[in-house]
């Protein structure tokens, strides 16, 4: 069978910036293995599998898939499989709903889309999972681990810590932009430290921004680094925990971040993330502008 597939990138409006990801359209029939080899072949951060939904009132069954492992949520992979989904509907003349709904390992994951008239811009999506605080690691340990001194880390808010809002990643807050310029993932301290609490990379900021690299009005800078020793360009998942993190620590009931990735590997990307609490429920949102690039096909036997 011919599966088709589109690529966007996501968390930006120019392409072959953002992050991109591989969302395969018809992906009924396939086994887990042959996603796994699939998302190997992409070599993208994520590639996302669209399956009929296994409730009829949902948008589809979403699978996310890393080079080695699939997982039960991610923030990219969301975004942008939500904006090539409407893409796709809107060039065949049909409008999705604002608001379409994904079943995922990870929970229900609803994501609204952005436009412009008929014209999809984007999407933002609503974590499945509240903020949760696991271990905390020592300094000197998450310095090391990006090859950094533990001066580097900045503690006075928080010190290194695993949070998660569906997906976990160690969150280490930096005293510097330039500490974080210097960020080198390395291997033997990573094993060292992860895996820890289901988290395997770790989420390096800092309030410290460069305004003239990552643009006026960002909040934070920031940057991902996987156990592969590979550099994420944008990471909605982990800005979306450290967003809600930042609030919890504030004691705020509300809170709207505009966060920079990707700048130092030349894929700049703009994430905005939102905190807001109503009647004891708080939403943990994160979303941003999408762009497709590239389309086709390809035939996997059984």
């Amino acid at each position: 069978m011919n599966r088709r597939y589109v690529t966007a990138d996501v968390f930006t409006a120019e392409k072959f910036k953002g992050n991109p990801v591989a969302v395969v359209l018809d992906a009924a029939g396939l086994s887990t293995r042959q996603m796994q080899a699939i998302a190997s072949e992409f070599a993208y951060s994520e590639t996302t599998f669209v399956l009929p939904p296994q409730d009829a009132s949902n948008t589809a069954w979403v699978r996310i898939f890393t080079p080695s492992r699939e997982i039960p949520f991610a923030g990219h992979p969301n975004i942008g499989t939500a904006f090539v989904l409407a893409s796709e509907a809107a060039s065949n003349g049909v409008e999705l709903p604002d608001l379409l709904i994904f079943e995922e390992l990870g929970g229900l994951v609803p994501v609204k889309l952005f436009k412009d008239g008929a014209t999809v811009l984007g999407a933002e999506l609503i974590a499945p999972e509240p903020l949760g605080l696991l271990s905390k690691v020592a300094p000197n340990r998450a310095a090391a681990c990006l090859s950094l001194s533990a001066d580097d880390i900045r503690v006075d808010a928080h010190a290194p810590q695993v949070a998660s809002v569906g997906l976990p990643f160690l969150v280490v807050e930096l005293a510097s932009r330039d500490a974080l310029r210097r960020c080198v993932p390395d291997l033997a301290a990573f094993k060292t430290v992860l895996p820890i609490d289901g988290a395997v990379s770790i989420y390096a900021y800092t309030h410290d921004v460069d305004r003239a690299r990552a643009g006026h009005g960002c909040d934070l800078e920031a940057r991902m680094f996987t156990p592969r020793m590979t550099e994420d360009p944008a990471t909605g998942s982990a800005t979306a925990a450290t967003a809600a993190l930042i609030a919890h620590l504030r004691g705020v009931p509300e809170l709207g971040l505009r966060v920079a990735q990707g700048v130092d590997m030349g894929r700049p990307s703009i994430l905005r993330a939102r905190i807001d609490s109503h009647d004891g429920h708080t939403r943990i949102r994160v979303g941003g502008k999408c762009v497709s690039v590239m389309e086709g096909s390809f035939i996997v036997s059984a």
